[in-house]
């Protein structure tokens, strides 16, 4: 019962219109989140990776 009263209250205050921008501004704040922490996750693992180099070692040892 209390929760019908608080959104009644809540429709009677701000409008039915305001309330699904709030709903539609809380909904892309957290799909943003959720692609900010995955591409977080690629960078880390694209971090984690050798990078491949076509460096080809030279022989160090000089003949005294």
């Amino acid at each position: 019962m209390e929760i019908a009263l608080l959104i009644g209250l809540a429709l009677l205050l701000f409008g039915a219109g305001r309330i699904a921008d709030v709903g539609k501004g809380i909904g892309e704040g957290i799909r943003n989140f959720k692609k900010g922490l995955k591409d977080d996750e690629d960078e880390d693992a694209a971090k984690q990776l050798p990078a491949k180099t076509d460096v080809k070692e030279e022989d160090t040892h000089k003949p005294v």
